[in-house]
């Protein structure tokens, strides 16, 4: 049975982050990075459905007996498989934080404190995704690049506070 946890979740905060950078940039007047944002918006709530599904396949694999010779294997394609959309989502959230950032510095002052709210929670989801990518995996290229897409939203997260 799908279940929300913490992959759809992060896709969710960064949905949310998404929906307070939209409204900064509309209200800014920058109708551009405002449908930017949108279409970020859009896919992070697409990663919040495909996440529902995304661990049943390694919950199976892990369920094979532990002599199987192939439980090794199915499981290490199983966590690299469920590693796709978290990855993905630290990427959306990376660009949503990138995307604050830019509309704190530049947008409507009164809505300054709704941009870094959404700067905070699309580096939250950055984060979060990206721990989930490492526990999945322990290491290699995708560990990397979801580690590379959390530190994007924390820089970005930084100037949208400076």
């Amino acid at each position: 049975m799908p279940a929300p946890g913490g992959g759809s979740s992060t896709a969710c905060a960064t949905a949310l982050a998404a929906s307070l950078v939209e409204m900064a940039a509309r209200f800014a007047g920058d109708f551009d990075l405002a449908h930017r944002v949108r279409e970020l918006r859009v896919r992070a709530l697409e990663l919040a459905e495909v996440e529902l599904h995304a661990y049943e396949p390694v919950l199976e694999a892990l369920r094979l007996p532990r002599h199987d010779p192939e439980r090794v294997i199915r499981v290490e394609a199983a966590r690299t498989a469920a590693s796709q959309s978290p990855l993905e989502v630290a990427e959306v959230a990376a660009e949503v934080a990138e995307m604050a950032a830019d509309i704190t510095r530049a947008g409507n002052p009164n809505l300054a404190g709704d941009a870094i709210a959404g700067a905070l929670l699309a580096e939250a989801a950055a984060q979060a995704a990206a721990r989930l990518v490492a526990i999945n995996l322990i290491d290699g290229p995708m560990v990397n690049q979801a580690a590379e897409f959390a530190g994007r939203a924390g820089a970005a997260r930084a100037r949208a506070l400076s």
